[in-house]
């Protein structure tokens, strides 16, 4: 298994330092750059990547370490940097340990996980055993240092850490594998949850999270499939009465061990949308599930407003989430851990260095409270337009503030130009992490049409309803969003209903 060990240091690694941390391995070791000199590889005399490690990062946000690590950090502002051990290679794994011990003596912290950095001493060399299998993907064929292992299909990443987060290694690897045409597929140990900002990642086949399990081997942790690897990637078992998959290979064994790639035998997928088998659900993933009482309240929105130089981003999502907590996000960063102090300002700044290219964000809230959105900015013919998918956590002892879901629509159809706009209840964990096992789907609570989505609409269409509530006009009288009042009950699916019927009927169906 992979192994990312990660030092947490009051100060910042300076050059000496990390020196310190590269000969770990000995004088013998080589150092190479890669991903224009942000990550520096220690590799040996052939040439062989061990270990890649990353800059060092600034984390300005309280509560990060204890999120993603469930580890101790030194006092805000303290540094992160990430060493990830080359899979299948022992010494590796030692190495990156050995790295990370060092630099968290030199600069005052601690490293993660503690059992993985306990030693100062040089690592010996050791000459791989040869194997036979899948095999590691080389960096230059990977293209990306995330990547372990490369097919013609997918590209594998294998995650040992409590939670798989959106980190720049994983939103690398991500880039990389939709670059070259592939899935991706990340392989965590049970016990593993999943970040919300990296659940919506994973919904393209034949992308998936992939969970170790004892008793199935694999399965698929959001949809509870059980999994073997064939025909070059984490394929579904069928059912005993369903068929095989068409075009589905016999399983193989899934070893990744040191070497080149791709894997022999592999074969390219001829469908982008292939026939899959009712898949058997593995017993892991439906054990566990009850009602806790906690929940989720999740907003998702779009607005699109035009493009000048008086634009300021992330204006909408704060106030969605003052009105929902009484307090602004705590941070954001273009990755997990989230870095940045909470500032539309900077985040507007970096959008537009970055135009006419995409830009993604995470925004976190204070431990207190938990939160955690995505943004998704881009340019279209219509503007600018941000995608924002938001959550936030609730104990059994805590109420959802429902009442402000509606203050909420109302700020985004007067000031922010609101395309679209759905606030579902979920029964689900209040740290927002997701499990490998089933989790109910959230119910609507309500729905928003924008303005100008409304007066787009023939007729009167958009305010005649077949719900029970007639919809709640918010904005200006002359030109109004409209608010559509939903069920809302987790415990009575009904909602999903009528936000079907509403659809269609604003569809014209």
């Amino acid at each position: 298994m992979t192994k990312d060990v990660i030092a947490l240091t009051a100060r910042m690694p300076d050059p000496l330092t990390v020196l310190a941390g590269l000969l770990s391995g000995g004088p013998d070791k080589l150092v190479h750059t890669a991903g224009q000199d942000a990550v520096v590889r220690l590799c040996d005399e052939r040439g062989r990547p061990l270990v890649s490690v990353e800059a060092p990062l600034l984390v300005q946000v309280a509560g990060e370490a204890e999120r993603l690590l469930g580890a101790s950090a030194p006092p805000v502002p303290f540094w992160w940097t990430e060493a990830r051990a080359t899979t299948g290679v022992a010494e590796a794994e030692r190495l990156a340990g050995t790295f990370a011990a060092r630099l968290a003596s030199l600069a005052g912290g601690t490293a993660w996980p503690p059992e993985a950095a306990r030693s100062l001493a040089v690592v010996p060399s050791e000459e791989p055993e040869a194997a036979e299998g899948v095999v590691v993907a080389p960096p230059a064929e990977a293209g990306s240092p995330a990547v372990d292992v490369l097919t013609e299909q997918v590209a594998v990443v294998i995650a040992d850490r409590p939670v798989v987060a959106m980190t720049a290694w994983l939103a690398d690897a991500f880039r990389a594998a939709a670059e070259g045409g592939l899935g991706l597929q990340v392989v965590s140990p049970a016990g593993t949850t999943l970040s919300p900002a990296v659940r919506s990642a994973l919904s393209d086949w034949p992308s998936r999270w992939v969970v170790q399990d004892e008793r199935d081997g694999y399965y698929d942790g959001l949809s509870g499939a059980v999994l073997a690897w064939q025909g070059g990637m984490f394929a579904p078992v069928p059912a005993e009465d369903s068929g095989p998959a068409e075009g589905s290979a016999p399983t193989e064994d899934f070893t990744p061990t040191e070497g080149s790639t791709p894997t022999e035998g592999s074969t390219p997928t001829e469908d982008s949308t292939p026939t899959e088998p009712r898949a058997r659900v593995a017993a892991s993933y439906q054990e566990g599930v009850r009602d806790t009482g906690e929940r989720q309240l999740a907003v998702t929105f779009r607005t699109v407003r035009p493009a000048d130089d008086r634009l300021v981003l992330g204006g909408a999502l704060e106030a969605v989430w003052r009105e929902l907590t009484g307090a602004a996000p705590a941070g954001w960063g273009t990755a997990e851990p989230a870095n940045l102090p909470w500032s539309p300002r900077r985040l507007t700044d970096v959008a537009f260095e970055r135009a006419p290219e995409p830009t993604w964000a995470v925004v976190v809230g204070s431990p207190e409270r938990p939160g955690l959105a995505t943004v998704r900015v881009g340019r279209t013919t219509a503007g600018v337009e941000e995608e924002v998918t938001l959550a936030f956590g609730y104990g059994p002892d805590e109420e959802p503030p429902l009442e402000a879901v509606r203050r909420a629509a109302e700020v985004l159809a007067t000031r922010h130009h609101l395309q679209s706009m759905l606030v579902q209840l979920r029964k689900a964990r209040r740290d927002l992490a997701v499990p490998p096992r089933f989790e109910g789907p959230g119910v609507p609570v309500a729905f928003v049409l924008g303005a100008e989505e409304v007066r787009a609409m023939p007729g009167d269409r958009a305010r005649r309803t077949p719900l029970a509530e007639a919809p709640v006009p918010l904005g200006a009288k002359t030109r109004p969003a409209l608010y559509y009042p939903l069920p809302g009950d987790p415990s009575d699916l009904s909602g999903w209903r009528d936000f079907e019927r509403l659809m269609r009927h604003l569809k014209g169906e």
